[in-house]
């Protein structure tokens, strides 16, 4: 499908929402995670691609524009595990700034991790998941986890529903 641009060039619709910038952004990039926990476990995700590629972490990614926040989180969830997932509430909200070897900002993520039950779906690797895993509290040692991560997924487990802020 082509349509024209206010220019009046032809344009494929498909070119038409411009993807952000990842690596050396003009501003901070939002993202969303999910923070799924069943049965004393938590779903964690082998990053296929960079930043953080063969490291483990929780699903999710960039938020669409236009996107609310909930539907992002859904959306990455199922796009990466196949999974679907009912948002019961903002956990955390952090940063995660990259810089390179000359002190410039490579990546920057404003991320805002939600808490989540799963409802449904069949649990794959896709999208940009080399891997996803059920892993038990006493096993998140023996992964290599994206800095930070570790930290929140303990929080979660500790606190789980009674930390879940409005979202």
């Amino acid at each position: 499908m082509k349509v024209k641009t206010q220019a009046g060039q032809p344009h494929r619709a498909s070119q038409q929402r411009a993807r952000p910038r990842r690596c050396y952004p003009a501003g901070p990039l939002v993202g969303v995670g999910a923070i799924i926990l069943n049965r004393g476990k938590v779903l964690l995700v082998q990053r296929a691609r960079a930043p953080l590629k063969g490291l483990w972490s929780l699903p999710g990614g960039v938020l669409h524009a236009g996107e609310r926040l909930r539907d992002g989180v859904c959306r990455e969830v199922r796009e990466e595990t196949g999974l679907e997932v009912e948002p019961l509430g903002v956990f955390e909200v952090f940063e995660r700034i990259q810089k390179d070897a000359r002190g410039r900002t490579q990546y920057h993520y404003v991320l805002i991790d939600y808490l989540c039950r799963p409802k449904g779906g069949a649990l794959r690797a896709a999208d940009d998941a080399g891997a996803v895993q059920w892993v038990a509290r006493e096993d998140l040692e023996r992964y290599p986890i994206t800095p930070g991560t570790l930290e929140v997924i303990r929080r979660a487990m500790r606190k789980g529903r009674r930390r879940v802020l409005a979202g």
